[in-house]
């Protein structure tokens, strides 16, 4: 079942403090260690993973709920969600999780998503002058900064990567045991 699989946030208080960066450096390390992560990212805004004159776009627009387009090497699933005048603009995070193939990771990270309870690592960079979104919430288990902070939990160098991985790997990956 998909959520067996550990959920780690990477979470900032503004756009452009260095989340994707983060994950698509931890992404290589953690698979040098045979982790296989999959990535929830948030989109603010309508997005579109095809475009217009491709076959898969016109069928989409022609109005179809699903569009699987595949080839042998990868394969995406689009999904046209029902929207209503009071729909919010905002993801299911629980939906989106189910979504995933459990078969395929070890961990799931999840970029956004600031409000979600699940355990979160802040991205933190003062020079864009945010507030910590670790002095309010609870469910922040470390900080990822540019510059050195004094806080209550565990703060790493943003480009710590390494170090990050190893925090990651311990707090929600289960001990291997040797086989003898």
């Amino acid at each position: 079942m998909t959520s067996d699989i550990p959920l780690l946030g990477i979470c900032a208080s503004s756009s452009n403090a260095g989340k994707t960066s983060l994950i698509t450096r931890l992404i290589p390390v953690l698979a040098s260690r045979h982790i296989r992560v999959s990535v929830i990212k948030h989109a603010h805004h309508q997005f579109d993973i095809d475009y217009p004159g491709k076959d898969s776009f016109h069928i989409r627009e022609a109005g179809a709920v699903q569009t699987l387009i595949a080839s042998g090497k990868r394969w995406a699933l689009v999904t046209e969600m029902d929207r209503t005048p009071d729909a919010s603009d905002e993801a299911d995070l629980h939906y989106l999780i189910a979504e995933l193939n459990p078969h395929y990771a070890d961990l799931i990270l999840v970029e956004g998503f600031k409000q979600a309870s699940i355990p979160k690592i802040e991205v933190f960079r003062p020079s864009l002058a945010q507030p910590l979104l670790a002095t309010h919430d609870k469910q922040i288990i470390a900080i990822a900064s540019d510059q050195p902070l004094e806080a209550h939990l565990p703060v790493f160098a943003l480009n710590a990567t390494e170090a990050i991985a190893d925090f990651i790997q311990h707090n929600f990956l289960p001990i291997p045991t040797s086989k003898s």
